[in-house]
């Protein structure tokens, strides 16, 4: 017992026992959470015979090049029955006109125009509520302009999710590569989102969803009230949304490659700088558990990092410590993320790992200084 409190009362030994501990918490998300997304068969759902009608809603605030583009990819799927409806936010540019152009040939078409009043200033919630309720059907699919489906069976992949009563579809939403460092940390940041939020779904505890693709049902929107309780807040019109109504039962993934929607990422720091401040304040809302589970996550990840260092600094000696955490920790995610990057479509990610996960963990922590929430509610 000496010796173990004489152990304990030496310095560099405490930094180990810390590394060590801190290294425990990590494998823990990465083979015991992460590890369901690795190890799940992705299913396809082109074949169901359940493919009921869908209401596929878009929010649109000055995309009138997005909406030429992208639009009639949206317009031309392939299913049965479904109509897209477009809620037309206030734009100044020419969208109104290019909107009513695809009207005239598109007849499962529906606009719903916003007039800006001055004493109403609302966010994505409010265009997004009132699409919601010009949705004839009960089946809602949920996309931004911007998106690109990957096949024109994304609706299939998507509606057929709802297999056995399921309320709530989480999509994949991936950004399309470019050149640069700034494209592969949005990438793998939004790689790294993904993986978390279908892992915890698999695991039962789904947390958060991405707007750019879900789907769940008109009932549940508005059994839940819709976004009244955080309608005060510009973001969360997915995430929060799925966090106060999925439960354990309730929830289904979709993640065939025809599943996925693409969109463009940032181009500049500044441009994402103000992406990630939209969103922040969100997670402030998730349930306890949740903001505990994240809250441990990123700690343990952002310490891990900086122990190693301090102990390879100030005890060079114990330099096998540190090395050894370190590269037992990238093996394991290495041999983990290898299957989730491939039905993630981002098998390019995989190389850069090493230097991206410590600086995906140290930027999610500075924009979380800078960005606390603040009570805004535009776009």
């Amino acid at each position: 017992m000496d010796s173990f409190l004489f152990f304990l009362a030496q310095p560099a030994y405490i930094c180990i026992v810390v590394l060590i501990l801190l290294l425990l918490v990590q494998l823990y998300y990465i083979l015991f959470v992460y590890s369901k997304l690795a190890r799940y068969k992705v299913k396809s759902y082109q074949n169901s015979i359940d493919f009921l009608p869908v209401s596929v809603i878009i929010c649109a605030h000055n995309e009138q090049e997005n909406l030429r583009e992208f639009l009639p990819l949206i317009l031309n799927q392939d299913y049965p029955q479904f109509e897209v409806i477009v809620v037309n936010d206030f734009s100044t540019d020419e969208s109104k006109w290019v909107l009513q152009d695809f009207e005239k040939t598109y007849k499962h078409l529906k606009i719903v125009d916003i007039k800006e009043h001055v004493k109403l200033k609302h966010s994505k919630k409010f265009a997004l509520t009132l699409g919601i309720k010009a949705a004839q059907y009960e089946r809602l699919i949920l996309t931004d302009a911007d998106c690109k489906p990957q096949s024109d069976n994304w609706l299939k992949e998507m509606s057929g999710a709802f297999e056995h009563n399921k309320e709530i579809v989480l999509g994949y939403s991936p950004y399309i590569k470019t050149k640069g460092l700034l494209n592969k940390l949005i990438r793998f940041e939004t790689t790294h989102t993904a993986m978390s939020y279908l892992s915890y779904a698999l695991k039962g505890d789904t947390y958060m969803g991405v707007g750019r693709n879900l789907a769940y049902v008109k009932s549940l929107f508005f059994r839940g009230k819709g976004f009244n309780a955080h309608m005060h807040i510009k973001s969360g019109d997915d995430d929060l949304f799925i966090n106060h109504n999925a439960t354990a039962s309730n929830v289904n993934i979709a993640i065939h490659p025809d599943a996925h929607v693409s969109s463009l990422a940032k181009s500049t720091w500044k441009a994402y700088y103000k992406q990630k401040a939209r969103h922040a304040g969100a997670s402030t809302l998730y349930k306890g558990r949740h903001k505990n589970m994240l809250a441990t996550q990123l700690i343990t990840a952002v310490v891990f990092y900086l122990m190693l260092p301090v102990l390879l600094c100030l005890y060079p000696h114990y330099w096998p410590f540190a090395v050894g955490a370190y590269l037992l920790r990238l093996i394991c995610q290495l041999i983990v993320f290898s299957s989730i990057y491939r039905k993630l479509a981002v098998k390019d990610l995989l190389f850069w790992l090493p230097i991206l996960d410590g600086l995906y963990y140290f930027y999610i922590c500075i924009n979380g200084l800078f960005n606390r929430r603040k009570k805004q509610i535009s776009w």
